[in-house]
């Protein structure tokens, strides 16, 4: 597998191909893809819909994945972090992973590994005017179920050869810890189920597994529990690194402007959380890079559009490819310092939001007007500094 410099890591949200789950809830075939054709614009200027270069297309299919892999291995980026999902019956949107990626011929371009998405799915496609979402299946899952889920994890995933790994460590990432904390009982319980993870996974090979978690200042879907005193709890349940998933984690389209925000603002904010998590956790932060934002596809579009709480949120307006580049670069330096480098361990790692959040107004997939403008930026960034140094 080529190997790089810098692990560029694009976040996939597999929504994009039929799912049992959804035949239920939407009817039969129904994919997100249906709120992107019925998206409409909010305010003067708004592009919406946003049609995408490749249409609608079933990201199941082995084929459509290889295009993917080969578009984004071309263009800088060395691994998809799959959103991935796992609830109390079993697992959700697993197709487009299984089937698609790792049914593609050419996987090895690619690294992959899991973020457990373990947050309540919330009725919000599309969501109406009252914004009171019905929970259509809890996140928060039993002892017995998470430990059926990493048992699966370890069997299936951690022993594929491109898995992503960490000095030899299979990456794992915690979407909501406090949800999982909540969920087994408290700390040391959840730390039990840990431990059981690391358990299986030394058994299978490895000397443990990379745990990372993501965290966030700015509460986005409903229902997510903040973590108090995170550096401590991290600590003390033995992560191995944190990271974020996008930039309105830590910062708040509403507060700029509604329905137009601004993307430099949110880039300011973000650069100031970089650094602030940089001093605040004893285990490396991992820099976040969003390519923009815009939840209004996930709402009702006859409905009057105002501030009612995710996904009612203000548009990041400025969001350019030239803007996008230039906060990969503040990211590419960030990784570089010295002191950054030290306490990763050399593992200059960046997450992008997103490859496909197309209904969130993130996704670096081509659309009908810029291309691949913001693939080229990643390129451009990264690529250039790749060299042949041995994969982790």
């Amino acid at each position: 597998m080529p190997t790089s410099e810098y692990e560029v890591a694009a976040y996939y949200f597999p929504n994009y191909h039929p799912d049992p789950r959804n035949d239920g809830w939407h009817g039969a075939g129904w994919t997100e893809w249906e709120l992107v054709k019925a998206a409409r614009p909010r305010y003067a200027g708004h592009r919406q819909p946003v049609v995408p270069a490749w249409g609608y297309f079933d990201e199941s299919d082995p084929l459509w994945a290889e295009r993917e892999i080969d578009l984004a291995a071309d263009h800088g980026i060395t691994s998809f972090l799959y959103d991935w999902y796992w609830y109390e019956d079993g697992p959700f949107l697993q197709d487009g992973l299984d089937k698609g990626f790792l049914g593609a011929s050419n996987s090895n371009r690619l690294k992959f590994a899991l973020m457990w998405a373990n947050h309540e799915w919330l009725n919000i496609h599309p969501s109406n005017f009252r914004n009171k979402p019905e929970k259509l299946v809890s996140g928060r899952i039993s002892r017995r179920a998470f430990d059926a889920m990493t048992d699966h994890i370890v069997e299936n995933y951690f022993s594929r050869p491109n898995y992503l790994t960490i000095d030899d460590r299979p990456y794992f990432c915690v979407y909501e810890l406090a949800s999982f904390i909540d969920a087994m009982g408290g700390m040391s319980q959840a730390c039990e189920a840990l431990n059981r993870l690391r358990d299986v996974t030394r058994d299978a090979g490895f000397p443990d597994v990379h745990l990372n978690a993501t965290i966030w200042g700015v509460k986005v879907l409903p229902n997510e529990i903040g973590l108090e005193r995170p550096a401590q709890v991290l600590d003390y349940m033995g992560f191995s690194s944190v990271t974020s998933y996008a930039w309105v984690h830590h910062f708040d389209p509403n507060s700029v402007g509604f329905p137009v925000s601004s993307y430099r603002e949110a880039a300011r904010a973000n650069y100031a959380t970089w650094e602030a998590n940089q001093d605040l956790f004893s285990i490396p932060y991992h820099p976040n890079v969003s390519m923009g934002w815009d939840s209004s596809p996930r709402t009702v579009g006859t409905d009057r559009y105002e501030p009612r709480g995710y996904p009612w949120l203000s548009v990041l307006d400025g969001n350019t490819p030239e803007a996008f580049r230039a906060a990969l670069v503040k990211a590419k330096q960030f990784v570089d310092r010295p002191d950054v480098c030290a306490k990763s361990g050399g593992l200059k790692m960046v997450t992008l939001n997103a490859w496909n959040e197309w209904t969130e107004g993130s996704y670096l997939l081509p659309d009908t007007v810029t291309g691949t403008q913001y693939l080229e930026a990643i390129r451009d960034v990264f690529a250039a500094s790749r060299s042949l140094v041995e994969a982790r």
